[in-house]
């Protein structure tokens, strides 16, 4: 039976941030379960600890947000603690692009083919691996870049508004090494209409990391990836306006700022 127990701790962070939720070890303790935004995200442990990464969407509603962790014990007892997260807003610029016509007035051929690359990817977000691939800090795609821009921009192309930026464009010319920014697993590695050559890596507890409008893909889809493994080569390939490098971060299908991703702790020892 369930046991509602006292607030064990509260979270802060902004719009479009990640943070790590951890607790202590307790003794017969075997799972710990966060249920956040009807999304079940596994702990795992790490030394006298149990930790998750959990993403709060550019979009997350401001205010006080609910997070239950349910605590499983090897006696069959079973708690669920509440607690909660503050989110608080933050204002993102709006910036108008002009880009060729075809990527915003889309014909029928190509309407089709991007709700099926939506679905695709969709079903890639909706799976959490329940482990935590990495064992070391993440880290910037474009070494020596420590910055990037636009995360959460109002994107305006052609006059016509559009999705928010998920994602922060790296300054990176054509054929520039690109690396993988941790230990992970490739779940997609191909050309998209938008996106142009991507890369998808999955780094478990539902984190994934997105690399787009790359001149060239270096990995295949299922193969396992180090942390600074060359997986491309900068572009501008899909809907772009020159060179660069999108890098992106999902945390259980949240829109993050990749670089929020790096002032977490490592992933299981």
């Amino acid at each position: 039976m369930s046991l509602l127990i006292a607030l064990i701790g509260a979270w802060s962070a902004v719009q479009g941030q990640v943070i790590e939720v951890v607790v202590p070890d307790e003794a017969g303790l075997t799972t710990v379960t966060a249920t956040w935004n009807d999304r079940s995200v596994p702990l795992v442990p790490r030394a006298a600890e149990w930790f998750t990464v959990l993403g709060i969407d550019l979009e997350q509603a401001p205010g006080e947000q609910p997070l239950k962790l349910i605590f499983q014990f090897d006696d069959g007892r079973r708690q669920t603690r509440a607690s909660n997260v503050t989110v608080r807003g933050k204002t993102f610029p709006i910036r108008q692009l002009t880009v060729a016509a075809e990527y915003v007035d889309l014909s029928e051929e190509n309407q089709a083919r991007t709700a099926r690359e939506r679905e695709e990817i969709n079903a890639i977000y909706a799976k959490i691996t329940p482990q935590a691939m990495w064992t070391e800090p993440f880290t910037t795609p474009v070494p020596g870049v420590s910055g990037g821009r636009n995360f959460g921009q109002r994107r305006v192309f052609n006059d016509q508004s559009r999705a928010p930026h998920s994602g922060t464009d790296l300054t990176a010319k054509t054929g520039t090494p690109i690396h993988a920014a941790n230990r992970g697993q490739v779940v997609l590695a191909k050309n998209l209409f938008f996106s142009g050559n991507a890369v998808f890596i999955d780094h478990g507890l539902g984190i994934y990391s997105v690399y787009l409008h790359l001149s060239e893909i270096r990995v295949a889809a299922g193969q396992r990836v180090g942390r600074g493994q060359i997986i491309g080569l900068a572009g501008a390939t899909g809907r772009v306006t020159g060179a660069h490098l999108h890098w992106g971060v999902r945390a259980q299908g949240a829109r993050v700022d990749p670089f929020s991703l790096l002032e977490v702790g490592v992933g299981a020892r």
